[in-house]
């Protein structure tokens, strides 16, 4: 199976936000939100996206964030998303993902990569253990509503 990975393009944002919805279980990203987000991530400059394809058809990706750190000049790389479509999972595509994230991270002289995993994604946590990836915290989030 030959994947080709690259950043992501326009065209590509309708299989993306299908990811974020059907792997990841994240209802609140939608075609507009998406194209918002990746408006505002490209002017930021610190923020990629790569697709996974297999004979041109978007079949996973990894969004990442370069964020700095106190104590670190260069920061790290942030993983915010990752996903392969159900039906491909196991096949390599996500492990791909992985190493085109490592190596961007090598050309930009990042030396670490965070990311955070649900409880319940239990499969995830193998396969980011599976590939080097140290299971050593937790990530904590609160939802803020405006008053």
């Amino acid at each position: 199976m030959e994947i080709k990975i690259r950043e992501v393009v326009v065209s590509d944002y309708t299989e993306v936000v299908f990811l974020w919805n059907d792997v990841l279980g994240v209802r609140t990203v939608n075609i507009e939100t998406f194209r918002v987000t990746m408006e505002n991530m490209n002017k930021d400059g610190n923020y990629k996206t790569f697709v996974a394809l297999f004979e041109n058809d978007v079949v996973g990706f990894v969004s990442i964030v370069q964020a700095l750190s106190v104590g670190d000049l260069i920061g790290y790389l942030h993983i915010q998303g990752l996903a392969v479509k159900k039906e491909l999972q196991n096949s390599g595509i996500g492990t791909k993902l992985l190493r085109h994230t490592e190596n961007y991270a090598k050309e930009m002289g990042i030396s670490s990569i965070i990311l955070c995993s649900g409880f319940k994604r239990t499969d995830a946590h193998a396969f980011y253990v599976h590939n080097g990836y140290d299971k050593d915290s937790y990530c904590f989030d609160k939802v803020i509503k405006p008053d």
